[in-house]
């Protein structure tokens, strides 16, 4: 059972009765029987709230930030109109803050036997599956003082898959990749160490290029082009460990490493080559390998939508050796990873030869831009010593990313925003130079 506000109003005005004009007991008694009857007649004349028929349709998985919409079917099965007040209640995570109370809770009045359908707008806060909780249903009767309640579970689950924000930056990027691939004027020649075509000899062109068998057929000098490779293989490692949950601004860094990822996936994929996944720190978290170019985006974000950051220190050994069983051949192995002096030193670089023996090796880290704010801070003792700790900091990644280099590996040290594109531009750089 449940009263409404009308229920403590009515009972409010017959106090006043009873302190005006009846002050007695039964006058007492006369108010206090006009609330109870109405309360009764409410609780008869309500629709049960046990018998309704509950379910659900909608979006089933939505980009971090974008609404999803979920459908809430009624079914009224009883000969009764239902006047419901429905809350459908989901985690906090769901609801952007503040919003939760407004899309949660809906009004509907169904008559027997037909069904009314309600809309909540969810809007995910962060990654991972958003799970539905009860489904709570106040059926009031015909005066509005009391009503039947009840919940009901209801299953439903909408996942919030990562923004991949950087997709802004794609449209350059293939422009950039056709010009390396041949497909329009803009690319020089010779790009590129996969044979593509041949054409007419120009004044100007390398005489290397030059194919002396095609000539003696043709009656004519030819010469061969080029392209960048494709069907190379590219591994994506993210490294999930405690570095990867230090937030940069308003999120983790893992964050920004997903971001990354996607948009180097989504720009190799185009470039016609394969791109497998491993999230590691002191095991395996995820892998996606194999998956066809059509599939692979669709797979990394649902496979990386319930990733998250491991307090602890990765095992740089059983990363490495994961990595390695992955990529057997030679390939591409772009590792996304902190830049901290002592994890590096200890885990990291002693490991290094294993993979660039064998493997061109990118290392990509989330530099925070807040150092640069630091470091030009002045005027106050406190502003001083913070600049001089974020210019130590600073300068112990570049001294790491240096040792790093020394190794032949590419290293990248970007802000948030930037670490995406440096990392898709870092990758046609190799391609451009054949190195991949």
């Amino acid at each position: 059972m449940a009263l409404t506000g009308r229920t403590a109003l009515l009972a409010a005005l017959g106090a006043l009765v009873v302190g005006l004009l009846l002050p007695s007991w039964t006058g007492i008694g006369l108010v206090t029987g006009a609330v109870l009857i109405g309360v009764i007649v409410d609780l008869v004349l309500a629709a049960p709230v046990r018998t309704l028929r509950l379910g659900r349709g909608g979006d089933t998985a939505v980009r971090l930030g974008e609404p999803a919409s979920v459908e809430l079917t009624v079914t009224n099965p009883s000969g009764r109109l239902l006047r419901g007040r429905v809350r459908d209640a989901w985690a906090p995570s769901a609801w952007r803050p503040g919003t939760d109370r407004a899309n949660s809770r809906h009004t509907l009045d169904v008559p027997g036997g037909e069904r009314r359908r309600a809309i909540t707008l969810l809007t995910p806060t962060r990654r991972g599956d958003h799970h539905a909780q009860k489904v709570t249903i106040r059926s009031l009767g015909p005066l509005g003082l009391a009503g039947r309640q009840g919940s009901h579970l209801l299953p439903w689950t909408v996942r919030a898959l990562p923004p991949f924000t950087s997709r802004k930056h794609l449209p350059s990027r293939l422009a950039r990749l056709r010009e390396l691939d041949g497909r329009t004027s803009l690319l020089t020649r010779g790009q590129g160490t996969e044979f593509d075509s041949l054409r007419e000899y120009l004044p100007g062109d390398d005489v290397r290029s030059i194919d002396w068998r095609a000539s003696a057929r043709r009656n004519t000098v030819a010469v061969r082009t080029w392209r960048p490779e494709r069907d190379r293989h590219i591994l994506i490692v993210l490294d999930t460990g405690r570095t990867s949950a230090g937030r940069v601004g308003d999120a983790p860094r893992l964050d920004a490493a997903l971001d990354a990822a996607l948009l180097l996936a989504a720009l190799a994929t185009r470039a016609g080559d394969r791109v497998d996944l491993l999230a590691h720190d002191t095991r395996k978290r995820i892998s996606v390998a194999g998956t066809s170019p059509g599939e692979i985006l669709p797979a990394f974000t649902n496979a990386m939508a319930l990733l998250e950051p491991a307090l602890h220190e990765t095992d740089m050994r059983s990363l490495v050796s994961t990595s390695l069983k992955m990529a057997p051949h030679r390939s591409l192995v772009v590792l996304l990873t902190g830049l901290d002096a002592a994890p590096v030193e200890d885990g990291l670089r002693p490991l290094l030869p294993l993979l660039t023996k064998r493997h061109e090796v990118v290392i990509a880290s989330v530099a925070d831009p807040q150092l640069d704010v630091m470091a030009a801070g002045r005027g106050t003792l406190e502003a001083v010593y913070g600049a001089a700790a974020a210019e130590q900091t600073r300068a112990d990644r570049r001294a790491t990313a240096d040792r790093l280099s020394r190794h032949g590996v590419t290293v990248l040290d970007a802000p948030p925003a930037q670490i995406a594109p440096a990392l898709a531009d870092a990758y046609l750089a190799l391609k451009a130079a054949g190195r991949l």
